[in-house]
């Protein structure tokens, strides 16, 4: 998925002779704290709702005002991913897409990434997740894969993530079972760390209620 793939076709771009006012009103209109500034193609920046709040005349347009405004932009062709990463570092509600000709194309917004990323990660998809902690020299995608896929299990998504200050690492695997008591068996068996889990239907404590009440059984007998 490229830039390009997800230009809203609904947010419009700023004329330096709109108004501060007219500005805030789509803002509010598309829940955006962002718009870009375009004359002619040209995209001369991003004016948030920060800036408009320091115009002394919101009546006025936008183009009598000296604004300091920030020209963060992403080629059409570039990784949904580097999307993502521009769009948090600079905590934007959009990210403006440009050509090789720096054409303003459009605009990408910050909820359809988030949306984009929901149906990559299979997070609108049924299923339990485990997050393991391993040390760098021992992690082995091979081989948490067999390990899953012995219990009859599929791997949706996986998410790798250095530990700050350490030689670890937490992976956040997403599986296509609900049930991960056996799964979480095998993890244990083969030494890994499991640093969380989450069921649904909370399979693990009717797992631990079944050994209590086994457990109180025998000791009635």
């Amino acid at each position: 998925m490229l830039a390009k793939d997800l230009l809203s076709d609904v947010i419009p771009a700023l004329r330096t002779s709109d108004t501060a006012v007219e500005a805030l009103n789509w803002m509010e209109v598309f829940r955006i704290s962002h718009l870009p500034i375009v004359n002619n193609e040209e995209f001369l920046g991003l004016i948030s709702d920060s800036d408009i709040y320091d115009v002394n005349n919101p009546d006025e347009p936008i183009g009598n005002h000296k604004l300091s405004l920030l020209r963060p932009s992403v080629k059409h062709d570039q990784h949904i991913y580097e999307v993502m990463e521009l769009a948090s570092r600079l905590k934007l509600t959009v990210i403006p897409v440009l050509d090789y000709q720096n054409k303003f194309l459009g605009v990408v917004r910050m909820s359809d990434l988030l949306h984009y990323f929901a149906k990559l990660s299979a997070i609108e998809k049924s299923g339990g997740i485990i997050v393991l902690e391993i040390a760098q020299s021992d992690y082995s995608m091979t081989e948490i894969s067999q390990i899953i896929e012995s219990n009859d299990a599929k791997i949706l998504s996986m998410y790798v993530n250095s530990i700050l200050d350490s030689t670890k690492l937490e992976v956040t695997l997403k599986l296509n079972v609900t049930d991960l008591t056996a799964i979480i068996q095998t993890f244990n068996r083969y030494e890994y760390s499991i640093k969380a889990s989450f069921m649904e239907y909370d399979e693990q404590d009717d797992m631990y209620n079944e050994r209590y009440d086994l457990f109180m059984r025998y000791l009635n007998t």
